[in-house]
């Protein structure tokens, strides 16, 4: 797709990166077919091909709307058009580029400001874990809306960390959210790791990876946490002691891998931040290796029906997939995607959930309607949002596939 660059954008790292990605664009649309906005609303405007349209049109100088913003807003930022595209283009760097510059021209109404305020200030704040266990205390007396994004509170077993040294060494970012929302995750984690001999190391002074700022238009917020992490992993990192940086959120995940790039006119980061994100390993990642290590250690656990919902921070955005459904099988577990539509978004997406619910609620019915033929006993994903978010409409179990994983092997 050819582009002129207005002369504010041409000259400017975001307008030559934007320029570099609208390049590859040949418009053919096959992105729409799997743009679940698209799927929904059946409009251009709401597929990424009508999105990058609309980008162009401000990078070349137009004046964008509050519809331009609109547009922008509903995109889940699933990634999904970027494993269908056959010309590779950046869409996710793309349409961080479009929406920064959007968000500076649009003034959004104040009710949506101080939605945007909570959530960036809030979900990252050290007050999030006190708020979580008040909300818990009194959850069966909230209306449905925020009953649902308040996590069942944990049992006692949630915070129990194995206390064995090993030579081999990790690093686990423990994340803003998860920690107080479901604490098990973490746990389980550094439990099957221990008992494949490889010790779990959380430095305290990491937090959000920065994907929260970065997805409500704070770039600076963004990479400011990301700075943050950086500095907390560089000890162990620079030493040697660990051999890659965890993640159990694939959300987190695609973030720190992407840490070299989002930092890469950063003198003082640059050449860290591409250590970080080479270093970063999805916990599938690690099953290959796992597996032989904990065959011997699993308890007779008999065969659970267990439907998998791949989330798209990790088939897209890591464009990791078969991990979670070829090596669980090999410990015994029976695993299936659903036979229909399993790339498509549950429609968490972040913050997504809250900022547009209608179309979260239609993503999430329509995921666990395309599970439901599986009959599973036992629901499992890979990030906390989307297992809270389809646990929000499903009586059947939400579960980190990790937490099953630990469970067989006590």
């Amino acid at each position: 797709m050819q582009t002129q660059l207005s002369d504010e954008f041409k000259d400017t790292p975001a307008g030559r990166e934007a320029e570099g990605i609208l390049r590859k664009c040949v418009h053919c649309g096959f992105c729409t077919a799997t743009c679940p906005t698209y799927q929904v609303l059946g409009d251009e405007l709401d597929g990424p091909r009508g999105r990058i349209y609309l980008m162009k049109q401000v990078l070349e100088g137009h004046e964008p709307t509050r519809r331009t913003q609109i547009h922008l807003d509903r995109c889940l930022t699933c990634r999904n058009c970027e494993t269908t595209c056959p010309s590779g283009v950046d869409y996710g760097h793309l349409v961080e580029i479009g929406r920064r510059i959007v968000e500076e021209r649009v003034p959004r109404p104040g009710g949506e400001r101080a939605v945007r305020w909570l959530l960036k200030e809030g979900l990252t704040s050290p007050l999030f874990a006190p708020a979580m266990k008040l909300g818990q205390a009194v959850r069966p007396l909230l209306p449905a809306a925020l009953k649902a994004k308040v996590a069942v509170k944990s049992g006692p077993g949630a915070h129990r960390w194995p206390t064995r040294e090993h030579a081999r060494a990790v690093l686990l970012l423990a994340g803003c959210v998860q920690p107080a929302m479901l604490p098990n995750i973490n746990s389980a984690t550094a439990r099957v790791l221990d008992a494949a001999g490889i010790q779990t190391l959380v430095a305290k002074e990491a937090g959000c990876c920065g994907a929260i700022r970065l997805h409500l238009n704070d770039p600076e917020g963004g990479l400011d946490d990301m700075r943050r992490n950086i500095d907390a992993w560089w000890p162990l990192v620079s030493s040697g002691r660990v051999e890659a940086i965890v993640m159990n959120a694939s959300g987190c995940g695609v973030t720190v891998k992407d840490y070299g790039h989002a930092l890469a006119h950063d003198p003082a980061y640059a050449d860290k931040a591409r250590r970080i994100a080479e270093l970063t390993r999805d916990l599938s990642e690690l099953l290959p290796e796992l597996v032989p290590l904990l065959r011997e250690r699993l308890q007779p656990h008999g065969t659970t029906p267990l439907a998998f919902h791949p989330p798209c921070t990790l088939q897209h955005g890591q464009n990791l997939r078969g991990l979670v459904e070829t090596h669980l099988p090999a410990l015994g577990f029976e695993v299936k995607l659903a036979p229909h539509e399993s790339n498509l978004c549950c429609g968490s997406a972040g913050t997504y959930s809250v900022l547009q619910p209608e179309m979260a609620i239609t993503l999430r019915d329509r995921k666990l309607a395309q599970l439901a033929p599986l009959k599973p006993q036992v629901i499992v994903s890979a990030n906390v949002g989307c297992i809270q978010h389809l646990q929000s409409g499903t009586a059947t179990p939400v579960r980190h596939w990790v937490e099953v994983l630990d469970e067989a092997l006590r």
